[in-house]
C-alpha cells in the first residue's frame, strides 16, 4: 500500500496513482479531469478551517485534534473506508491545496491510511 501526498496545483504526474482530492472546497482553478476522486468529508471542516486561518487556533496540536475528532463522524469514517480501499488496490496521492505536508491535515490523514 503506496499513499502520497501532493498540492493540488503541483502537475499531474505518472507515479501519483489514484489521485484523491481531500478538500471541503474544489479548489480554484482545478480542472475535474485533475482529480480521480472527492472525498471532501476527509477535508478540514470549514469552521476548523477559518479559525486556523484567524489564527483562533493557534497551535498545530489544537488543530491536529480537532481535525481527528471531525474524522471520526461517520460520513468522514465511510470516505476513510473508501480512501483506505483505493489505497489496497494500488498507489493513492492525496491532494490540498496547502503548500506543505508539515501543516496540513493531508499529513495527519495519510499515516490512517496505510
Amino acid at each position: 500500500m503506496s499513499v502520497k501526498t501532493k498540492r493540488v496545483y503541483d502537475p499531474k504526474a505518472p507515479g501519483d496513482g489514484t489521485r484523491v482530492l481531500v478538500m471541503r472546497l474544489w479548489p480554484r482553478g482545478i480542472k475535474k479531469s485533475q482529480v480521480d476522486a472527492w472525498l471532501k468529508e476527509l477535508g478540514a471542516e470549514i469552521p476548523l478551517i477559518k479559525a486556523w486561518k484567524s489564527g483562533k487556533v493557534s497551535s498545530w496540536p489544537e488543530f491536529r485534534r480537532r481535525y481527528l475528532a471531525g474524522i471520526k463522524k461517520p460520513a468522514a469514517q465511510t470516505q476513510l473506508r473508501e480512501l483506505k480501499a483505493l489505497a489496497r488496490k494500488g498507489r493513492v496521492t492525496l491532494l490540498c491545496a496547502c503548500p506543505g505536508e508539515s501543516r496540513c491535515h493531508r499529513g495527519l490523514l495519510k499515516p490512517l491510511v496505510t
